[in-house]
């Protein structure tokens, strides 16, 4: 992992995209340019939120080698690391670089008492995931569960 820059934008944007595709692409009435359009529109909200709501957050890209796969976004509290966000591009997923980077995060939340947080939407496949690393539900936020793992 490395800090993420300025200059990243344009790979985070991508990643977004390639997170949000499918979903968007169920809206039969937009063409292509719309399509792209929007999500870079929410891109662009997403991360002017995240910067500013999340002031004392690690921003990171994680690599692969040399090369960027990814983002990974967490925030240790006094209590808790709470896991932002962590997205993968398309051809670095199912590669157990997700599963590595969680055993980290979980490994010095461990070491340090703390529990790990993560929102996962409801409809995410990432959610048997989580569930694989033994988190659990701790809140039901409508279109999110608030997850936890502990020790």
């Amino acid at each position: 992992k490395r800090p993420e820059y300025e200059s990243d934008k344009s790979l985070l944007r991508d990643l977004y995209v390639s997170t949000r595709r499918e979903e968007v692409n169920q809206v039969g009435f937009w063409n292509e340019v719309q399509k792209l359009e929007f999500l870079h529109q929410q891109f662009e909200a997403q991360y002017r939120f995240y910067h500013e709501q999340f002031s004392k957050a690690q921003f990171e890209i994680v690599l692969h080698g040399s090369k960027p796969a990814g983002r990974l976004y967490q925030e240790e509290r006094e209590d808790e690391i709470r896991v932002i966000d962590i997205a993968l591009l398309p051809e670095f997923r199912n590669q157990k670089i997700g599963h590595h980077l969680m055993n980290e995060i979980m490994l010095s939340a461990a070491d340090r008492g703390k529990v790990v947080r993560i929102h996962v939407e409801k409809e995410n496949p990432a959610l048997s995931f989580y569930n694989r690393l033994d988190f659990k539900p701790i809140a039901d936020k409508g279109v999110y569960y608030l997850m936890e793992w502990s020790a």
